[in-house]
C-alpha cells in the first residue's frame, strides 16, 4: 500500500492557508450526495434501511460514548393511519471492533415487538395520549437490547422498553416531548447507560436535485430535500470503558485502545413467507441487509453493481472494494460536472480516510491493524467546547472524520476529502453542497437529535 499524507500536515496547512489550499468559502461551488436509498435491493426496505450513523462524545457527558443509528429513510410526517415504525423481524445491531482487527469485538442488539391494543379501529391513537403508557396510544413498540462480548454469551440488559410514538399531531398529543421523554430509559447496572428508541428529525441534510442528471444548484439556491422528514432512530450513550479493549479510559492520543471502530447493521431471517391470509411468516438464520460505517461510501463510492454486496458484506472483507476507492468514480464526475481537477486514480489518500485511519488521528497505533470500512473514533480526544462545522478540517479534532457529530458537514468535509484536500489540490477545500446547517436545531442533551415533525402542521 502506498505511503499516506500525514494528517496534521495536511491540516496546519488547510488550517493557516500555508500552501494557498485554503480557498474562501463564499460562494463555492455547489455539489451533493446522499439520498439514504443507497442500494437498489435495501430501498425496497426501508425499515431495514440504514440512513446514518453516528458516533461522538457529548460535551454534558465526557465519560460516556454515544452512537446514533437511523433507519427508514424520508418518513413523512403525516404518513397515517400505518405511520412508521421499527420492523419486528429486523434485528438492528451496534457493532464495535476496538482491537483493528476488523472483526466485531461488542455487538449490541435491538429486537421490537408491536402490540395493537384495539384492532377494531384505524386510528392510531383513539383519543388524547398524556403518557407513554396512556390506554388511547393504541400502537405500542417495545425492544429488548443484549450485549454481547466476543467469546461470551449474549447478556439482557433490558426489555420491555417502550419506543417513542409517532408525531401523529397536537389533537392526539398535546405535549408530545413530554411523551417521548418517556421513552429515555436508563440502563441498570450499567454505569449510567442511556438508550432511546424512536422516531426523530432526520439529522442530515442534502440537495437531492444532483440525482437529475447530474444538476448541480447554483451558489445560494440549493435546498435541503430531506427538511420536514422524520426517520426512526435507535441512541445508546454509555461509558467509554466499556467499549475499550481492558476496559480502561485512555487519556493518550496514541495509546493503543485509544481508537475503537464501529458500523451499525440490519439482519432478517432468510425466508419470508406470505400467507392467503394476510400474515406473513419468517424463518432461517439471519442475513445482514443492511450496513453502514461512514456516510456516503455505499451512496456514491460503491458503484450500483456492488452496492447491495456492500450491504451484505463484512469489513474484514473490504479489500473486495479497494478499487472504488482508489479510483473513486466522484472524483471522475467532479472533473465533467464542475470542471474540478480532482484526482482519479491513486487514491492513497481515501484508502486512510475510509479503510485504514487518517494518520495520527483515527489510525491504531497498533500492528496489522487490518483495513475495513467502519467510522472510527479516538477517544483520548475531548469534546470541543466550540465545534467546528468542518471536523478535522477546520481544525476541530474531535469532529468527523474521528468520529461524527450531528452537527459536522460530512457531505462538505467527504467532497473535500474526494476533490483531493489532502493531496494539496487547489479548491478542494471549498467544495460544498451549499446547505450550511439541519433544518432544525439539535438537542443539547440525550437524546439530542430534534424532535420529529408533527403530522398536523
Amino acid at each position: 500500500m502506498k505511503r499516506t499524507i500525514g494528517l496534521l500536515g495536511a491540516l496546519a496547512a488547510v488550517t493557516l492557508g500555508a500552501t494557498g489550499l485554503l480557498v474562501p468559502r463564499h460562494d463555492p461551488p455547489a455539489i451533493t450526495a446522499s439520498s439514504h436509498r443507497e442500494a437498489p435491493l435495501i430501498s425496497t426496505d426501508p425499515e431495514a434501511d440504514g440512513t446514518d450513523f453516528y458516533m461522538f462524545i457529548a460535551p454534558d457527558r465526557p465519560d460516556m460514548i454515544t452512537f446514533v443509528m437511523s433507519y427508514n429513510p424520508l418518513e413523512a410526517p403525516d404518513g397515517g393511519p400505518n405511520y412508521y415504525k421499527f420492523g419486528e423481524d429486523v434485528v438492528y445491531r451496534l457493532n464495535v471492533d476496538n482491537n483493528h482487527d476488523a472483526e466485531e469485538d461488542i455487538v449490541y442488539e435491538w429486537r421490537f415487538t408491536t402490540t395493537t391494543k384495539n384492532p377494531g379501529t384505524f386510528l392510531y391513537t383513539t383519543g388524547q395520549v398524556d403518557s407513554i403508557d396512556d390506554p388511547d396510544l393504541n400502537v405500542v413498540q417495545t425492544y429488548t437490547l443484549t450485549r454481547t462480548d466476543r467469546g461470551s454469551a449474549p447478556r439482557v440488559l433490558a426489555e420491555h422498553v417502550p419506543v417513542a410514538p409517532n408525531n401523529v399531531g397536537k389533537r392526539s398529543f398535546p405535549d408530545y416531548d413530554k411523551v417521548a421523554a418517556q421513552a429515555i430509559y436508563e440502563v441498570p447496572n450499567t454505569g449510567g447507560a442511556r438508550i432511546f428508541a424512536g422516531p426523530t428529525d432526520d439529522a442530515f441534510w442534502v440537495d437531492l436535485r444532483v440525482f437529475d442528471l447530474l444538476q448541480v444548484s447554483p451558489a445560494g439556491q440549493a435546498r435541503d430535500s430531506l427538511a420536514g422528514t422524520n426517520v426512526h432512530s435507535i441512541v445508546l450513550q454509555a461509558p467509554i470503558t466499556r467499549f475499550t479493549a481492558g476496559g480502561t479510559r485512555p487519556t493518550d492520543t496514541k495509546a493503543p485502545n485509544a481508537v475503537i471502530g464501529a458500523w451499525m447493521s440490519a439482519h432478517r431471517p432468510s425466508m419470508r413467507v406470505l400467507n392467503a391470509d394476510g400474515s406473513t411468516a419468517t424463518h432461517g438464520e439471519l442475513v445482514q441487509v443492511s450496513r453502514l460505517g461512514h456516510p456516503l461510501v455505499n451512496e456514491v463510492v460503491a458503484p450500483r453493481g456492488a452496492k447491495d454486496l456492500f450491504n451484505a458484506s463484512h469489513p474484514r472483507d473490504d479489500a473486495q472494494f479497494l478499487r472504488a476507492v482508489t479510483d473513486p468514480e466522484l472524483a471522475a464526475l467532479m472533473n465533467l460536472v464542475l470542471s474540478f481537477p480532482a484526482p482519479t486514480s491513486g487514491r492513497d489518500d481515501l484508502v486512510a480516510v475510509f479503510l485504514t485511519g487518517v494518520p495520527d488521528l483515527t489510525k491504531p497505533n497498533v500492528a496489522n491493524a487490518k483495513p475495513s470500512e467502519m467510522l472510527r473514533i479516538n477517544l483520548a480526544v475531548p469534546p470541543s467546547a466550540n465545534p467546528n462545522r468542518m471536523g478535522v478540517l477546520g481544525g476541530d479534532l474531535a469532529g468527523f472524520p474521528n468520529g461524527r457529530r450531528l452537527t459536522d458537514e460530512v457531505t462538505d468535509i467527504s467532497l473535500a476529502a474526494v476533490g483531493g484536500v489532502l493531496k494539496n489540490v487547489p479548491g478542494a477545500a471549498s467544495l460544498s453542497q451549499g446547505i450550511p446547517t439541519n433544518d432544525v436545531p439539535f438537542r443539547h442533551e440525550f437524546p439530542y437529535l430534534a424532535a420529529p415533525h408533527s403530522g398536523n402542521r
